[in-house]
């Protein structure tokens, strides 16, 4: 293991107490003085969700994914009930007059009495196998949602013990029996993935897991746990924190992108929280964890998420992810309030000021620890008085992600390889956003299901190089049906796309980035090479330069030369130069319907109307169709509301297409 921040971190500190970051529900002062309004939401909500009828999970729901490889007849059921749980226990917490406990009582019943709490789709005991076909109950699984659901019903348990204890003792008995046989045993009798050994790749799992074992062991009573227990837990979790912090670069750039910061970044930031607040110096609060947040890469992994704002509700997307990722909570804020870090306060304060009801609310988050969060934090944030926030142009080397912006435009152009965790085959890709709104885009992925996370995830159109922004190259002319058959194409020998893992890359990649006016910073000494706006009174701008035919993997394609630029105040220029023997064929994918304005001379240069919002100018290739795509499946219309279009252009050997 290369990097041991937290475990150091850890290693200055003594003992172990119990989780007392938020208070259960005897704290009257500190309840009662949330916001009044906040208290009614609340309270409102929790009434709602008593009129709806807890979900019946039947094993034919489970085994369902077994057979068909949907997800949804099993998920649709299963995260209700604990949406439903999270909302009555808010307002039983803040309106304390009993009358939600009769249903708090049904579902934390229901919940505890699940056969399993690992989703179908997680059920197997070495990653990237067959899952099995039923739980086995005698060897619990800690997946995502095992440890999420432990989480979930010790914090219910923490928050109204109290109370509970005053109906029963056995209620309280029964959650610990059911956390120590689902989480507290395997924990450390199995060893999990996610749980690192320094030999394979981390993801968002490993802090997001973590984060929910602590919650569970550190929210038990006082005499649940010997303080040397409470320490393994500390101890065992920071090791796996830093397998996770070791795949990082310094620049903290999440490889998942930015709709799984929520899940690996903020979940680390909650461990380190939950940590922070357990240990201790003689029996007394320390100051020695904290400096864990003095860190560069922890509070670069933290501002990752201002530098992926592309505008409004939209983020730069790769891999899996949608451009939208979801408002900003308490989390972010309370992440920025850690490591000092102003600029993530205001971001997350601000976009937390915009959110509707149901997103200040989180009611589509199970995790209790979130919504306690986000109530104690919400009059803070709506009082800061942060301002908005421009981040520089950026330049994340460790994924060769490349974001530079003006007053009107975005740019996001990835170098990289074709081996990030939620990976598509992307290398060379750019998006470009125009006066906040998507233009040349990156689609994300469909609803998840069995295929997905399957060797043959790669016949899945969306995960395929030929429907992002980039060339697919063909040992014959384009005929007209390139990608009518998504996982045909995968297989065609005549039909040759990027293909996935870490061997198929960007060579050759060096950025030069503009910060500000009259100042350039350069990671290469090379200038932009855009050849008409390359003289001494050129406007400033930002560039990535790659060779992406090693992602090919073909000897056939010798070099395919790309440079992405932005001229700040003038537009998006992407210079292309192909030395091979197949036929180039470049795909780009819009959100406006491309419509011809010009038909020049040359069947090699077309003008093209990407709705009213911008021109797209192609020089050096022919237009050799337009596609409509209709956007039928749930995920992807969370983003696309209409339908999307796929440019293709026949390219010889050089093409310049601007974008303005």
């Amino acid at each position: 293991m290369g990097r041991t921040i937290v475990s150091d971190h850890v290693k200055d500190t003594r003992g172990a107490g119990i989780f007392d970051l938020y208070p259960d529900i005897s704290k009257r002062d500190s309840w009662e003085g949330l916001p009044s309004q906040l208290k009614k939401e609340i309270i409102e909500a929790g009434q709602e969700a008593q009129k709806t009828p807890w979900t019946q999970l039947l094993i034919s729901d489970f085994t369902e994914f077994s057979k068909s490889g949907n997800r949804l007849a099993f998920e649709d059921k299963y995260f209700p009930r604990r949406r439903k749980l999270s909302a009555l226990v808010m307002a039983e917490c803040v309106e304390n007059k009993g009358r939600f406990f009769d249903d708090i009582l049904d579902g934390l019943y229901l919940i505890l009495e699940e056969t399993t709490w690992c989703l179908p789709a997680h059920n197997s005991y070495i990653r990237d196998t067959k899952q099995e076909y039923l739980p086995d109950t005698s060897r619990p699984i800690i997946d995502l949602f095992d440890a999420e659901t432990g989480a979930h019903v010790a914090m219910a348990e923490y928050l109204l013990r109290p109370e509970l204890e005053k109906i029963s003792p056995y209620i309280c008995s029964y959650v610990d029996d059911r956390l120590r046989s689902r989480i507290f045993k395997p924990y450390f009798s199995e060893h999990f993935w996610w749980m690192g050994n320094g030999k394979e790749p981390m993801c968002n799992w490993t802090p997001w897991i973590t984060q929910n074992v602590l919650l569970a062991a550190l929210t038990r009573k006082e005499e649940f746990f010997t303080e040397d227990e409470r320490r393994k837990f500390i101890e065992k979790a920071a090791v796996s924190l830093d397998y996770f912090l070791d795949e990082y670069g310094d620049d903290g750039c999440c490889n998942e992108g930015a709709q799984y910061y929520s899940h690996a970044g903020l979940c680390l930031f909650g461990a380190l929280e939950i940590m922070r607040n357990a240990l201790d110096d003689k029996g007394e609060k320390s100051d020695h964890f904290a400096d864990v947040f003095k860190e560069p890469l922890i509070s670069n992994i933290g501002s990752y998420i201002v530098k992926m704002h592309a505008a409004g509700d939209y983020y730069i997307n790769f891999a899996d992810c949608s451009p939208i990722c979801g408002r900003r909570t308490a989390r972010e804020y309370l992440y920025g309030k850690a490591t000092g870090d102003e600029a993530l306060m205001s971001f997350a304060a601000l976009d937390f000021a915009k959110a509707s009801l149901s997103e200040r609310l989180l009611s589509d988050e199970i995790n209790l620890l979130y919504h306690v969060m986000q109530a104690f934090s919400s009059d803070e944030m709506l009082s800061y008085r942060g301002k908005e926030i421009s981040p520089s142009d950026c330049f994340f080397e460790s994924t060769g992600l490349m974001i530079a912006r003006d007053e009107r435009f975005v740019l996001a152009a990835k170098a990289g390889n074709n081996a990030d965790s939620h990976n598509h085959n992307d290398v060379g890709s750019f998006t470009v956003y125009k006066d906040g709104q998507p233009l040349i885009i990156d689609l994300g992925v469909e609803t998840y299901r069995a295929k997905t996370f399957s060797d043959k995830r790669y016949e899945i159109w969306t995960m395929q190089s030929q429907f992002h922004n980039l060339p697919t190259f063909l040992e014959k002319n384009y005929d007209g049906k390139l990608g009518a058959d998504s996982a045909a194409d995968q297989y065609d020998s005549r039909i040759v796309m990027e293909k996935d893992g870490s061997d198929f890359k960007a060579t050759d990649v060096s950025c030069v980035l503009s910060r500000k006016p009259g100042c350039i910073d350069t990671s290469s000494k090379e200038a932009p090479l855009v050849n008409a706006h390359t003289s001494k009174d050129s406007p400033i701008a930002s560039t990535l330069k790659m060779d992406i035919a090693p992602a090919y993997g073909d000897d056939r394609i010798r070099r395919y030369a790309r440079e992405v630029t932005l001229i700040k105040g003038e537009g998006v220029f992407v210079k292309d130069t192909y030395d091979g023997e197949l036929n180039a064929v470049l795909s780009l994918m819009t959100y406006e319907k491309p419509e011809i304005i010009s038909n020049n001379a040359s069947k090699y240069s077309k003008a093209i109307k990407l709705g009213d919002l911008g021109i797209l100018d192609i020089h050096g290739a022919e237009l050799v169709g337009i596609e409509p795509i209709m956007i039928t499946d749930p995920r992807l219309s969370i983003a696309w509301k209409h339908e999307v279009y796929r440019i293709l252009v026949h390219v010889r050997n050089d093409i310049l297409i601007t974008v303005v």
